[in-house]
């Protein structure tokens, strides 16, 4: 097989490729096999119908026809191997010359990856929040936990923000027909959350018991989406809340400890945890932030202009400014994938599949299935590679976390690999409150177990691999 490449841009290249006659044999000894089990011939038995009979009774071209749709997507993919080219999207292949027993010719235009270079890892830099507890932030997360606690007393004042409402609510087109989703009695609602409808906050703040406020409601998705419709809110109730006193009494109310300085040192150490924790979420998110600006990459205007009619594919058009936010998140994307793509490869990143379950352990509960249902689902989908790859790309962004500096406000160091093994010891010790827990059974075996010591079957995933190791193809 001969190829040539024509680079028509940065990210779009032109395959010629000729496939010499005696390397489509397989798919024209296929192309026989596969007419000859599907016709009836007279005086020959289904399937056993020879080449010649069928040349005879359908023609060559037709056999022809068959063999080169069978061997021409395996002719590219070896072109594009052989001519280290990365597709993204599918090629628009054109067979140009058919030349019986010599040859055939076909061309192929795809979107490719295009050739960039990395950074160095160790010259990337990242200042990332204090994580130290402020008295403020944990006064605040004390008051949370107060208001847990909190009596409602029933008001007789204007609403204000904080206060907790009983109010009904009704809703009608401009017609004044009622909107039966658009009804509800008795509800509850904390003013100032911004939790209800859009606008309903500020038509109700400062109503009194039994006082009725309008405001306008255009719903932007479902039955009435795009259709402005009048809300009525009238306010049966207003409730201020009233927070139990901090004290040791409360204290052992709240919580296992018996005196309000061991709660607040507690609560401390729990802001401290969580603010390590943003840390590292920020410096992920910095550090991406710096490979991106710090790598110049042409994206294929194709790739990114699918992409953003894919993501109006229900029929609505979206605003002009709705649709730039979209292809802006394309191309941040894209860019992203391609970036970390590249670092997998070159760190020979692969994915093991006890990560491959810890995965699977870790997603399942975010669409409210288990995670042998999860696994089974992706399995049915195609989708494991995606979720693969997905794991892949964090490795790869991991390796540079590793290598980069990442400082605090104040200039110290933050070791992230000490973070993250101060905060899985954590998770560990929080076990029993509904975190799963790996236990290792022997040295080929991952089971993973509830808060009440059930194991969590995950049997499925000898669906997806068979091996320790998921190499994942870098051209599909």
């Amino acid at each position: 097989m001969k190829s040539d490449v024509e680079i028509l841009s940065p990210t779009r290249v032109k395959l010629t490729v000729e496939v010499p006659f005696e390397e489509l044999k397989p798919a024209l000894d296929a192309a026989y096999g596969r007419i000859a089990s599907q016709v009836n011939v007279p005086g020959f038995r289904k399937g056993k119908v020879p080449a010649r009979v069928i040349e005879q009774r359908f023609g060559r071209g037709a056999v022809l026809e068959e063999a080169v749709n069978e061997a021409v997507p395996k002719a590219y993919e070896d072109a594009m191997r052989e001519n280290d080219l990365v597709p993204l999207g599918r090629p628009e292949v054109d067979v140009t010359e058919i030349e019986d027993g010599q040859h055939v010719t076909f061309t192929a235009e795809v979107d490719i990856v295009p050739p960039f270079d990395l950074p160095d890892y160790d010259s990337l830099t990242v200042t990332v929040s204090n994580a130290t507890a402020s008295v403020d932030e944990v006064a605040e997360q004390l008051d949370a936990l107060r208001g847990r606690f909190a009596t409602l007393n029933e008001v007789d004042r204007a609403a204000e923000d904080g206060d907790v409402l009983l109010v009904d609510i009704a809703g009608e087109t401009a017609e004044g027909d009622a909107v039966e989703d658009l009804v509800g009695n008795a509800l509850s609602y904390e003013l100032g959350t911004d939790g209800m409808l859009p606008g309903f906050d500020e038509a109700v703040r400062g109503a009194a018991k039994g006082e009725t406020r309008t405001f306008e409601f255009t719903p932007q998705n479902g039955d009435w989406a795009g259709i402005p419709l009048t809300v009525n809110a009238t306010v049966t109730a207003v409730r201020e809340r009233e927070l139990p006193a901090l004290d040791d009494d409360f204290a052992q109310l709240a919580s296992e400890f018996d005196t309000v300085d061991e709660l607040r040192e507690d609560t401390a150490e729990r802001v401290g945890r969580m603010k390590r924790l943003e840390q590292g979420s920020e410096a992920r998110n910095k550090v991406l932030d710096e490979l991106m600006e710090s790598v110049d990459i042409p994206l294929p205007e194709g790739v990114i202009a699918a992409e953003v009619e894919d993501h109006f594919a229900d029929g609505h058009e979206g605003s002009d400014e709705h649709r730039a936010e979209v292809e802006q998140q394309a191309r941040e994307s894209l860019k992203s994938q391609l970036i970390l793509d590249k670092i997998a490869a070159k760190e020979e990143v692969s994915v093991g599949e006890s990560e491959l379950s810890a995965w699977l352990i870790q997603q399942a509960p975010r669409y409210g299935m288990s995670p042998d249902a999860f696994a089974k689902a992706l399995v049915d989908a195609g989708q494991v590679p995606m979720a693969i790859q997905d794991i892949r790309r964090a490795k790869a962004l991991a390796v540079v976390l590793e290598n980069a500096t990442v400082v605090d406000e104040d200039g110290n160091t933050v070791d992230l690999k000490a973070l993250d093994a101060e905060l899985n010891a954590a998770m560990a010790a929080q076990a029993g409150m509904g975190m799963p827990e790996m236990v290792e059974v022997d040295e080929e075996v991952d089971v993973y177990t509830d808060e009440d010591g059930n194991v969590v079957e995950v049997d499925v995933i000898e669906e997806i691999t068979e091996v320790d190791e998921v190499e994942v193809d870098e051209e599909k």
